[in-house]
């Protein structure tokens, strides 16, 4: 563990220095969805290498998991100040009095798609017409993603047969449950291939990705605080964001160091001694080559993330590297010119999504007071 701690302080110096002399001890609960999981890397690497910090404040850092909506309201009312929230839901919330306020856009791009399996005929979003949909359910991401791919080609509900099947899409796809599925292009797509793979998929042998954003630019999942927090404590909003922001970066510059220290926060990551010493060992030179390449384009960063799987893959299991091939798929999904930014332009596009859904009747009075890029670092 001191090794660990060691390398790992050398790390986050390298990728980006904390804030020192920070005077204000401040404790917050930060709201995440779903589970303890490898994809909320950022908020491990912060709470492991102390990133909740901004001028004059400190953040101690402790995490609570729970269902989206409820963290809409806890973040409204006051009873949480901050959560990774999505933007679909800001919207639905302001459209409801509730004065939630996006300050954060982690996932520059929405992590939703459509997967069939290759021979399926369905390859492009123009072929989903007339097609079973597995879906979720009508609620969330999902639900939202394929009614905005639809609307984009000319289609709507009517064109095509949504199933809900749960979040079930690996067993009913590699079952012939549905021709297509709904799915998160980020984790499921690898679950379904390594299935078929062994032979566990039925006739599945491979399978085709429409993602979303790549026709459409909806607002996804970012740090959402209240106007109340952005009004009496804007010092505090920029702790958290930033810490936020060099989580991601450290994951997206150096997934090895990003993916032991989600180790620490998620059951099962590492699954002996020689797989962490050879994670130790990645995420070492990685930050060797970083300090030695300090403009490397973001290009040549995604290559050497590729590089470090085709590496592990050469001395491990493939399914005991899958949590770390969901990291290395995910950052994708951060990874921008700018990192947080969000576009006023995927805003009106999402508000419009929902006025078509029914969600909203009528378009907010003021969509920008529903996001902010003032608390960006620079």
């Amino acid at each position: 563990m001191r090794k660990f701690c060691m390398w790992m302080v050398f790390a986050l110096l390298i990728l980006g220095a904390g804030t020192a002399g920070a005077q204000r001890q401040v404790e917050q609960t930060l709201f995440l969805t779903y589970i303890p999981n490898v994809q909320f890397s950022p908020a491990y690497v912060a709470i492991e290498g102390g990133y909740f910090t901004a001028d004059g404040v400190s953040v101690k850092v402790t995490i609570e998991h729970g269902d989206e909506p409820v963290g809409v309201d806890l973040i409204a009312a006051g009873q949480r100040q901050f959560g990774i929230i999505a933007g679909e839901q800001v919207i639905a919330a302001r459209a409801n009095g509730r004065p939630v306020v996006f300050v954060y856009e982690w996932f520059q791009e929405y992590p939703v798609g459509v997967v069939t399996p290759v021979g399926s005929g369905i390859v492009t979003p123009e072929d989903l017409r007339g097609q079973r949909i597995g879906i979720p359910g009508r609620f969330g991401a999902s639900y939202t993603g394929i009614l905005a791919l639809l609307s984009t080609f000319g289609m709507s509900e009517r064109d095509v047969q949504l199933e809900p099947i749960g979040f079930n899409a690996p067993e009913v796809v590699c079952a012939g449950g549905v021709p297509a599925s709904t799915i998160y292009i980020n984790n499921e797509p690898l679950i379904i291939r390594d299935r078929a793979q062994v032979g566990d998929c039925g006739s599945v042998t491979e399978v085709n990705v429409i993602p979303v954003a790549d026709y459409v630019d909806l607002v996804s999942n970012g740090m959402v605080t209240n106007e109340e927090t952005i009004a009496s404590d804007p010092d505090l909003v920029r702790a958290m964001v930033r810490g936020w922001h060099e989580g991601a970066r450290v994951a997206i510059r150096n997934p090895a160091a990003a993916y032991l220290a989600s180790a620490a926060h998620v059951e099962g990551l590492i699954a002996s001694p020689e797989m962490r010493a050879a994670f130790e060992e990645l995420a070492a030179e990685q930050n060797a080559w970083l300090e030695a390449n300090p403009n490397a384009s973001r290009t040549d960063i995604a290559q050497r993330r590729l590089d470090s799987y085709v590496d592990l893959a050469e001395r491990f299991d493939p399914a005991a590297l899958l949590q770390y091939a969901i990291l290395l798929e995910t950052v994708k999904l951060w990874d921008a010119d700018r990192l947080g930014y969000t576009d006023p332009r995927s805003w009106e596009v999402t508000q419009s999504t929902l006025i078509d859904m029914g969600i909203l009747r009528a378009p907010l009075d003021d969509l920008s007071a529903a996001y902010s890029n003032d608390f960006l670092l620079e």
